[in-house]
């Protein structure tokens, strides 16, 4: 009898999947804000608001080389701010912009889809990969699409990358209720009549696109960097065509507490980014590593801003880890903010938007992970790998506070 030594032979061919099993993650996540300073009601008014987000994140080996990712989700929110878009909704008694509608303008809906398709090549070495984006809420909806790709060198100690990105996007504007066609209201008190010089915006479209370049270096046995910059242009309808504006040279017109608006927000149609950083980790030693993130931010529109960041995990064991955060945020002021009742009428563009102001920012957070490299716990097929809880408050220097509490799950395939 003829033997072969083939199945003693090891397979030159063999090459390790890119996803060994499928994997999905459960994302959810509640964020709580308050503040005086609401661009719906020009600049002043509260800024209450909730949000409640929830993901489902699945990842699929289609073969040794491509993985399809599918990320849905739906994001829930109650807002006292927007809810003034008509504070006359549901108010029977003063009407105030500190006060909440209790109309249906102060809950949305939002909806995305985010399938994305990922390819290795043979050797690992070169990975390419292709997305979509859908999403859509009541006044806003959103398409998008792009690509990547990525090289490796050096043994895998170097890392370049290219992403593309573009949105094509569309509102169906909702002015505030004071502006819109056929508005009455007998309880409106002022100096004259309120009649204000007001045309709604012949294009709804915001167009987006973005190139993205990074690079990224292993620089020892305990150092690992990467640099990174953005280009962004955006054109069409960049202005909310909710957020009020209030004239310093126009007569004041108020329905008990409430003043009219003299206009929306009215800014350029066009707008270009660029952002540009770098990361730099540090491996202190098995249990502790230094993720330390800077990031510097430049527009057209006159806002310059500086981001840093400082993460420090500490491992206590094998499967938890404690993970502080310190991140730090300071910007300028764009060209067109204005304070309430600042800006002239004559003025070609104005917003009292507070997100465009000059402000500083502080988070400090806090964030567990419990690690289950065995997957002893199991759902249906899936065994539980990660668990993510976090916790971050949010404090503005124009008194906006904020806290989001976000919980993380990870389930691969056994």
């Amino acid at each position: 009898m003829f033997l072969t030594g083939n199945a003693q032979q090891t397979d030159s061919s063999y090459k390790k999947r890119a996803l060994e099993t499928s994997e999905i993650d459960l994302l959810f996540s509640y964020y709580d804000q308050d503040g005086q300073n609401a661009a719906v009601t020009g600049g002043e008014g509260t800024e209450e608001l909730t949000d409640a987000t929830s993901a489902i994140v699945l990842r699929l080996p289609m073969n040794e080389d491509d993985i399809l990712t599918v990320d849905v989700g739906l994001s829930a929110y109650t807002s006292a701010s927007s809810s003034n878009v008509n504070p006359l909704d549901g108010n029977s008694l003063n009407v105030s912009p500190f006060d909440a509608s209790s109309g249906e303008s102060r809950k949305d809906q939002l909806v995305h889809i985010n399938p994305s398709y990922r390819h290795s090549a043979d050797d690992r070495n070169a990975i390419w990969s292709a997305n979509a984006y859908f999403s859509n809420e009541y006044d806003y909806n959103s398409v998008g699409f792009g690509g990547s790709y990525t090289r490796l060198f050096n043994e895998k100690n170097t890392e370049l990358s290219i992403a593309a990105q573009v949105y094509l996007d569309n509102w169906n504007p909702q002015y505030p209720i004071e502006l819109r066609e056929g508005f009455f209201d007998d309880r409106i008190t002022g100096n004259g009549v309120y009649s204000p010089n007001f045309q709604e915006f012949d294009n709804t479209n915001r167009n987006s696109y973005a190139l993205s370049l990074s690079f990224s270096q292993i620089l020892g046995k305990r150092w690992q960097g990467s640099l990174f910059v953005d280009f962004v242009s955006q054109n069409g309808l960049l202005s909310t065509p909710f957020q009020r504006v209030y004239f310093s040279n126009t007569e004041d017109f108020f329905i008990d507490d409430f003043q009219l608006a003299d206009d929306v927000e009215r800014l350029p149609d066009s707008r270009f980014k660029i952002p540009l950083g770098g990361r730099l980790n540090v491996f202190i030693s098995d249990a502790l590593v230094l993720r330390t993130y800077y990031r510097f931010y430049w527009d057209d529109w006159g806002i310059v801003s500086h981001t840093a960041n400082l993460e420090v995990p500490v491992k206590l064991n094998d499967k938890f880890t404690l993970y502080p955060l310190y991140r730090y945020y300071t910007q300028t002021a764009a060209d067109y903010f204005y304070q309430k009742e600042a800006a002239l009428s004559t003025f070609e563009f104005y917003t009292s938007d507070h997100d465009l102001s000059a402000y500083d920012a502080h988070q400090y957070g806090l964030g567990f992970r419990y690690t289950d490299i065995f997957t002893k716990a199991a759902i249906l097929s899936f065994g539980l790998k990660t668990i993510d809880v976090r916790f971050n408050q949010y404090d503005r220097s124009d008194g906006l506070n904020a806290f989001i509490i976000s919980l993380g799950t990870t389930f691969i395939g056994n």
